[in-house]
């Protein structure tokens, strides 16, 4: 009887334990969410609804400019992580060299030292070598940070591959190029998709790496909402922020619903072959 009522009590408090961090969590998203559709400028208390902001927004070309330039750089940012993570991961799975663990355990240091101390590095790196701050720099530096994310989430994926599947492949005649396009690149694809949609998250909203890299003609989303804090944030940008969490929101549920059905029919496919045998 203890027993039981010991249980229920453990679960009551788990349950208001998930609540409580569920709330802390997203209320401040769902706060951001409301007062995007207030009717006051100085966006501190709440005066009617409106979705006037939403139509400034989209008339406010400066703002979408900003938004486009990192867009690009973290598209660009995550597509060079997500290409060398991968292949850093996979090239380390299968070859043996002095430095070999050094080497890999380095490959946390961007996760474990601070970001100040990184974006410093990067900084006086760039300005010995004698590189001009801009675009390019920022893309290496947060390709830089997020690499770790992508090589952790690969390798993760190719410790549970069973190497048995490539030794086959070669076996077959296939040569290594035709057997990691084929072979161990679909295996390890969620692994990698998961380390890009981190990393792209990532560099999204990246404001002290990209802060010391960027020039002074390179401005991006994070540096704008950082500036404006002292003078307060305007509704535009928490409309914009809206369309982006449901943006994201909605790739989420189209991954979701695309790979439910992609395992329905796989499920479907093998109950058929065992009613055929």
């Amino acid at each position: 009887m203890k027993q039981r009522e010991n249980r229920r009590a453990s679960d009551v408090f788990l349950k208001i334990v998930v609540a409580v961090v569920m709330i802390f969590v997203y209320a401040p998203v769902a706060v951001m969410v409301v007062y995007s559709f207030n009717n006051s400028r100085a966006n501190m208390i709440w005066l009617g609804f409106t979705t006037q902001y939403y139509k400034q927004l989209f008339q406010d070309q400066y703002l979408w400019s900003i938004f486009g330039t990192t867009l690009i750089i973290a598209a660009v940012a995550t597509a060079i992580g997500t290409v060398v993570g991968t292949l850093g991961a996979v090239g380390f799975r299968k070859h043996q060299f002095f430095g070999k663990e050094l080497i890999h355990y380095s490959m946390y240091f961007p996760i474990v030292i601070p970001e100040i101390v990184l974006g410093v590095a990067l900084l006086l790196f760039f300005d010995r070598m004698g590189i001009e701050l801009g675009m390019p720099t920022i893309i290496i530096g947060n390709a830089t940070l997020i690499l770790p994310y992508v090589y952790i989430t690969v390798n993760a994926r190719l410790v549970g591959m069973d190497p048995s599947i490539e030794e086959a492949s070669y076996d077959l005649g296939a040569d290594r190029g035709y057997t990691f396009f084929h072979v161990t690149l679909p295996a390890i694809m969620p692994g990698v998709l998961s380390g890009a949609f981190m990393s792209f998250s990532l560099v999204l909203d990246e404001l002290i790496v990209t802060s010391f890299l960027a020039s002074a003609r390179i401005t991006t989303l994070p540096i704008k909402v950082y500036s404006m804090v002292k003078k307060g944030v305007t509704p535009e940008i928490n409309a914009l922020s809206t369309i982006i969490l449901f943006v994201c929101l909605g790739c989420v549920a189209a991954w979701l619903i695309v790979g439910g059905i992609k395992q329905k029919r796989e499920r479907e496919a093998r109950e058929k072959a065992l009613n055929v045998d």
